[in-house]
């Protein structure tokens, strides 16, 4: 609303300073500060509002150390991350910009869904929460809205280089043509590193091209779902999901920055994606009330973000990978949601096996997901968490040098 207020007065009265709102790393400023004096100013109020109404975490005995005082802590306090991302974007954002609307629909949407799991859990003492095939529905279609946006909505586009005029005088401007439509994304590590969703059906005959969207969506539903229930498996201990979420996000912020300004997409020999620097301000917004929570999610928390914040983190840094056209980078930049979640895969396949086989189930880790592995090896908490945050930091650092090692 403020950029638009502002802009108004800026051509209408040139009001000293109102251009200052045009500047996109101003805007970002602002909403990084604005998230995080929410989150930590409004987050206490919360969490006694929380602690009030009795909205306690139900703990299960799973033997580990320190896991009977949690009992009682408030949860939904995902909600304080919804809240403190949404404000400053709906103040500093261009909210008519297709990229940053898709992303407060996916902040909304999974935060509705993982609202009622946590509803569902405290309130109808139903510890499986909201039954595992609506879970997945709710994802799928977010993967269906999302997935057909990117690939039909005509402001969705990539600017290319036209190899004719990068040998003559031209600005960096005039060397890119105009604005396509593609379904093309990044692949990391190799040269020439693009993959066309295309390819995957054109051989199948002439203008097949024009379906490949039967490959596009499926594949964005697929990610959606997984890091999703990726975040949703990392939330497990004090301050390990936001922390490592508020690293990942981060890095997501420096792609879409740099493949949104046309001089560094230039450099860098990325696309350009017009109209995706806009994220930055949602970026900004999304860290600050990461960081905003885990003042009051750092061990020993006073507050868990619950299903209805770990859901949404995951859903929104799947859509923003798949925006800044990343998602194949997702395994190395989410290492870590990754790790948690291929360890529960890992851990039931082979229970299932040895049971059936031997007629008794083994176990690879003591418990899953990972970092119950090393709460069982009895690790304090907080250098478990410390030690995943410097791994998370080591993967975000090779997903950024991947910018130019190819």
């Amino acid at each position: 609303m403020l950029y638009y207020l502002f802009e108004y007065l800026e051509k209408q009265y040139q009001l000293p300073g109102a251009g200052l709102f045009q500047f996109l790393t101003f805007r970002a400023a602002m909403s990084v500060l604005l998230s995080l004096l929410i989150a930590m100013v409004y987050g206490k109020r919360i969490i006694l509002f929380l602690q009030k109404k009795q909205i306690g975490e139900t703990v299960r005995d799973l033997g580990l150390e320190g896991q009977k005082q949690k009992a009682g802590t408030p949860t939904m306090g995902g909600l304080i991350i919804i809240w403190s991302t949404l404000i400053p974007v709906l103040l500093f954002a261009d909210v008519e910009n297709i990229y940053v609307i898709l992303l407060v629909i996916t902040t909304i949407w999974m935060g509705i869904i993982g609202f009622i799991d946590d509803y569902i859990k405290i309130f109808k003492k139903d510890k499986k929460g909201l039954k595992g095939r609506f879970k997945v529905t709710g994802q799928v279609v977010l993967g269906l809205i999302v997935g057909a946006t990117l690939y039909f909505h005509p402001q969705v586009t990539v600017k290319e280089k036209d190899s004719t005029r990068i040998t003559q005088n031209f600005e960096v401007e005039q060397v890119f043509g105009e604005e396509t439509k593609t379904v093309r994304t990044n692949v990391p590590f190799f040269k020439n590193n693009e993959l066309d969703y295309a390819d995957f059906i054109s051989w199948m005959g002439e203008g097949m091209e024009e379906y490949a969207w039967l490959i596009f969506i499926p594949v964005v539903i697929f990610i959606i779902t997984a890091v999703s229930n990726g975040a949703n498996l990392t939330d497990g201990i004090d301050g390990l999901a936001a922390g490592s979420s508020a690293i990942i996000v981060l890095t997501l912020g420096i792609f879409a920055w740099v493949s949104g300004n046309i001089q560094f997409s230039n450099y860098l020999d990325i696309f350009y994606l017009p109209r995706v620097g806009e994220l930055v301000v949602f970026i900004a917004a999304f860290v600050g009330a990461l960081v905003g929570f885990l003042w009051y999610n750092a061990y020993p928390a006073q507050v868990f973000m619950g299903d209805t914040g770990s859901l949404t983190i995951g859903g929104v840094i799947a859509v923003i990978a798949i925006i800044v056209r990343k998602e194949l980078l997702i395994p190395i930049l989410c290492g870590i949601f990754f790790a948690e979640s291929l360890s529960v895969m890992v851990q039931v396949g082979y229970f299932k096996h040895t049971k059936r086989k031997y007629g008794e189930g083994k176990r690879i880790f003591l418990m899953a997901p990972l970092h119950h592995h090393y709460q069982k090896k009895l690790y304090h908490e907080s250098k478990i968490v410390t030690r995943f945050w410097i791994i998370g930091i080591l993967l975000a650092i090779i997903s950024i040098v991947t910018l130019k090692i190819r």
